[in-house]
């Protein structure tokens, strides 16, 4: 058995170029071209699918390989899988090559062999070169493309495959952080097989998901719920990153950001324990793309005012004039030719691949200290009932129940209420879900509502542009809005402060 470590990249036929000026400049050990056929089998209930093996038969020169891969990890590109292969002569797959015990147990193989039938296919030309790097660790670089095949369907194959032979898994992020330094890469989580299965079963896309909770065990310590929760982001990111891709719809997006968020309020989390000279770059990074894509709340307040041609504001004069100038406003928005480069830009690239880099290699450690890591070590339970009280503790300041807020004061701490929010979904498994679901509710709700002053907003800014009545009429209605709106949050915010903490049961 091998474990395969590497990093994939989708990349255009003309990347080929940065690629071979950059790979000049390295050491060369190995370089050679050849042509890969490889076909994938499953049976027709996808019962290997569905057990995350991949069975294959690669042929090269006459000479051919089958290999099983059972399942693996993937953090931000990065794929680690166990694999398993064996010399064969055919493309007639056969079971019995490989070790029993790789197969889930209880599983007659020779049942299992008769019922295995060919998927789909791969065919590209591979360049590969083999690399030393400067700590004596060697890594294959492979510049494919060609086709997937299934039945009459096909898609395009044109990638970069990083992987690491023999060495260091730190070299790997240096040489991806090289070659990617110019852009035109873009980290990929869907492999070739899972683009042909994808084929086979005529399924286009995946669909957006809403941020799923960490299902944390009580009995991890603070870094490994740490390590777990920042996995998890950096999942539902990628993850949605293909979707975006693939479909280019604003939710897909608004899903990374909530991502991005949330990963950098970890950072602030974990930070009465992990200096903050630790994750600085990492940080400033995260702030770049938060702003990146800062547009897309404006986005989505355009969307409502101007959903079913303006029905919210029908009621006022000059409807048609307002949904024709929030047209304009939206058509200016970031276009998704604008993501899509952003995504392969070397900016964006050399922040997934520096947080993964630093989750895999726990970068944080070097600058703890040994009370630190003492802390990190403990159970996660107390340092999470720790950070949701001083998050409450924060919250009851900002939403004091003795006074009456205005639109602005609850404007200002939207971004607190955001973060506070991402403090208690980072340790939600650790509670019962149904006390933690009565007093998040509120709060939500409350986020919410600032989103609902915050929509009157392009509206507001219209305003000097209508004509005098349609101007009067306009405020008045904005007015009635707001109060609606803030009379509803101030019974909110009451039920807020009211409810007990649901982890107080827990002393």
């Amino acid at each position: 058995m091998e474990t395969e470590i590497e990093l994939k990249f989708f990349v255009s036929p003309d990347f080929s170029d940065i690629l071979k000026q950059k790979i000049s400049e390295a050491k060369v050990l190995q370089h050679s071209c050849k042509e890969l056929g490889n076909i994938y089998f499953d049976t027709a209930d996808s019962w290997l699918r569905d057990h995350d093996i991949g069975l294959r038969i690669r042929q090269s020169d006459g000479v051919y390989v089958q290999t099983v891969k059972t399942s693996g990890r993937v953090v931000a590109g990065l794929h680690q899988r166990p694999e398993y292969n064996a010399e064969h002569s055919s493309n007639e797959p056969n079971l019995l090559l490989h070790p029993d015990d790789i197969w889930p147990e209880g599983r007659d193989v020779s049942v299992l062999q008769q019922q295995i039938v060919p998927l789909f296919a791969t065919n590209f030309e591979r360049e590969q070169w083999l690399l030393s790097m400067p700590d004596g660790s060697q890594i294959e670089v492979a510049f494919d493309q060609g086709v997937v095949v299934a039945g009459e369907q096909q898609s395009p194959i044109c990638e970069v495959e990083l992987e690491l032979k023999s060495g260091q898994t730190e070299s790997l992020f240096t040489l991806a952080r090289l070659l990617s330094d110019q852009g035109g890469m873009r980290l990929g989580n869907l492999s070739k097989a899972a683009r042909g299965y994808r084929l086979a079963q005529n399924y286009v896309s995946d669909p957006v998901l809403d941020f799923a909770l960490i299902e944390t065990d009580p009995k991890f310590s603070v870094e490994e719920c740490f390590v777990q929760s920042l996995e998890h982001g950096l999942s539902h990111w990628h993850y949605h990153e293909q979707i975006y891709c693939e479909q280019q719809t604003v939710e897909a997006l608004e899903q990374i950001d909530y991502a991005i968020h949330f990963i950098r309020q970890l950072f602030a989390v974990y930070g009465g324990i992990i200096p903050r000279r630790a994750s600085a770059l990492l940080r400033q990074e995260f702030k770049w793309l938060e702003e990146e894509l800062s547009w897309l709340k404006a986005s989505q307040y355009l969307e409502d005012l101007t959903e079913d041609k303006g029905y919210t504001l029908r009621k006022l004069d000059c409807q048609k004039q307002l949904v024709a100038v929030l047209n304009e406003q939206k058509e200016a928005l970031p276009s998704s030719e604008l993501i899509l480069k952003l995504f392969e830009s070397a900016r964006y690239t050399a922040v997934l691949l520096d947080l993964s880099r630093w989750i895999l290699s726990k970068g944080w450690q070097p600058f703890l200290d040994d009370k630190a890591r003492e802390k990190m070590a403990q159970d996660v339970k107390p340092f999470a009932m720790k950070q949701l009280d001083r998050s409450w503790a924060e919250l009851i300041e900002v939403f004091p129940v003795e006074r009456e807020l205005s639109r602005q004061d609850y404007i200002d701490q939207q971004s607190r209420l955001r973060r506070n929010l991402f403090t208690g979904l980072a340790f939600a498994y650790l509670f019962d879900l149904e006390l933690r679901t009565q007093f998040r509710l509120p709060w939500v709700d409350l986020l919410e509502g600032i989103d609902d002053l915050l929509t009157l907003e392009p509206l507001q800014q219209l305003l000097p542009e209508l004509e005098e009545s349609d101007q009067e009429q306009l405020e008045r209605w904005i007015r009635r809005q707001e109060m609606s709106i803030l009379h509803a949050m101030e019974q909110t915010r009451a039920r807020c402060i009211e409810a007990a903490p649901y982890w107080h049961r827990y002393n």
